[in-house]
């Protein structure tokens, strides 16, 4: 994302970020306290984004490669916040993604989402990036990387959102 400016970053092994599905949880609540402090309501935007980014965490501690690096930045662009996860990746989790870049680019999005959502049966793969997708309006991007590495990145503008 052009024109962003960093704000907080934290790297692990995907070995030790998947070893504990309450990474995502205690990741995203810090980060989101860490950049929401100049909001003016710090505390409903730390709670927005903290939700939408335990969402894209939950999807790459669902589906990632198997070893490597993890990382999780969140920079400012103007008044969007860009989270960006970069993780390593398989033959098997580029397919997944490959298949969720499909379906975010559908015309017909947030009827995708809600069919996801309400469906019956096993939950829908990609329901959590619908959500940011559709709940918190975000511009996704997913990209492959040099050396089987994968970029998943949301730009999303909370200030004065309702979601």
């Amino acid at each position: 994302m052009r024109g962003t400016r960093p704000l907080v970053e934290i790297s692990m092994g995907i070995e030790a970020f998947a070893s504990e599905w309450l990474h995502c949880d205690r990741i995203s609540s810090y980060l989101a306290r860490m950049v929401s402090h100049n909001r003016t309501d710090s505390l409903l935007y730390a709670n927005l984004l903290s939700s939408a980014l335990n969402e894209l965490l939950e999807t790459a501690f669902a589906h990632h490669g198997p070893e490597g690096d993890f990382c999780c930045r969140v920079s400012r662009a103007g008044n969007a916040d860009v989270i960006e996860l970069d993780f390593p990746c398989d033959a098997k989790t580029l397919s997944f993604y490959n298949e969720a870049a499909k379906r975010l680019q559908q015309a017909d999005l947030t009827e995708t989402y809600h069919s996801a959502l309400f469906s019956g049966g096993k939950p829908d793969p990609h329901l959590g990036l619908l959500e940011v997708a559709v709940d918190y309006k975000a511009q996704i991007s997913i990209q492959q990387e040099k050396g089987n590495r994968l970029k998943l990145a949301a730009e999303l503008a909370l200030e004065g959102a309702t979601a």
